[in-house]
This record gives C-alpha cells, sequence and structure tokens, in this order.
C-alpha cells in the first residue's frame, strides 16, 4: 500500500503524519496482502476548518471520503470510519454478486464407473451451478476451499468453459476445450 501526502495551508509535523499513516494502513486489513493499492491524503486548512480529503485506487477499486472539523486528528478519524464503511459495503457487495452468480446454470454430471448393470445409464446424479468468469488463479483458490477434487467454471480470459483439477502429485491440471 503506497500512501502519499499532501499538506495546504500548513506545516507538515511528522506525529500527523505518521498518525494519519497509521489510520490508512489499517484500512490495509480489509484488503490482505494486497500491495497494489494507492491511497492519497490531502490535509487542509482553512481558517477553523481542518479537511482531510482520501482516495484509494487499486485492483479495480476506486473510494473516496472527504470530512472536515475543527481539529485535525478528528478530521483524520471520520474519513477513516468513512472508509471503513464503503470498503465494508464494497466487499460485502462483491460477496453476494458471487452468490447470486451460483444461479446460472451449469450441468456437470457425475458418472459411476464399475459395478454397475450394463442397462443402467452411468449417470447417478446431475448438479447446477452458477459460476460468474474465473481467472485460473481464483479457480485454484475457489478449488482449495471446496473438498472437491475438481472445479468446472468460466474463464475469464477464454470465455470457455474450463476444468481444473487437483492432480495426486498436489498440482493442479487444467482441461481447456478447444472447439
Amino acid at each position: 500500500m503506497n500512501i502519499t501526502f499532501t499538506f495546504k495551508n500548513f506545516e507538515p509535523s511528522d506525529h500527523l503524519k505518521k498518525y494519519a499513516r497509521r489510520r490508512m494502513e489499517k484500512l490495509g486489513r480489509f484488503f490482505g496482502k494486497s500491495a497494489g493499492l494507492e491511497v492519497q491524503v490531502v490535509l487542509a486548512v482553512d481558517k477553523f476548518r481542518h479537511t482531510c480529503e482520501v482516495a484509494v485506487a487499486g485492483e479495480g477499486l476506486h473510494l473516496a471520503a472527504s470530512e472536515s472539523s475543527q481539529e485535525m486528528y478528528a478530521s483524520i478519524d471520520l474519513v477513516t470510519d468513512k472508509l471503513e464503511a464503503q470498503i465494508k459495503k464494497h466487499v460485502s457487495r462483491s460477496k453476494e454478486q458471487r452468490r447470486t452468480a451460483r444461479d446460472v446454470d451449469v450441468d456437470v454430471f457425475r458418472a459411476a464407473v464399475g459395478g454397475e448393470e450394463e442397462d443402467e445409464l452411468p449417470v447417478i446424479g446431475t448438479d447446477r451451478f452458477a459460476q460468474k468468469p474465473l481467472l485460473l488463479d481464483e479457480a485454484i483458490m475457489q478449488l482449495d476451499a471446496s473438498s472437491n477434487d475438481f472445479l468446472v467454471f468460466v474463464n475469464a480470459d477464454s470465455s470457455r468453459v474450463n476444468v481444473v483439477y487437483r492432480r495426486r502429485n498436489g498440482k493442479y491440471g487444467l482441461i481447456d476445450p478447444v472447439i
């Protein structure tokens, strides 16, 4: 997380800068180990009004907040509270989109192997699930989170249905049909 400061109409103090940096870095806990975030902090003083403006950008995310009060430390606290609420809303919205994306119809067939009568069909069940387009690394993370040995997903790069599976040696395999 890169944090840059701009001071307007007053001399910057190291203590104020350190305080603002600590408060902004606490917002980083919502993003995990994402180092691609750019945070621009503008601290300004106009007579008795102390204003703090913050813009956060990176990885498909753009958030901005501004607060004014009679003390700069209070303005920084108010802005971080506002940004925290925006981040929580963004995270819950993305989780909800993932949940609702599960309703798209994609058929997955499970085949029974061995021990079946020849007159019966080998398909023992059908699962339907909705899947938003995923990148390969996202699909591998989702496979790790589940107890399944494979995951059928729509590849965001190629817009084709792919299958990623766990191999016996602990590595992953990818089935990418070319039609």
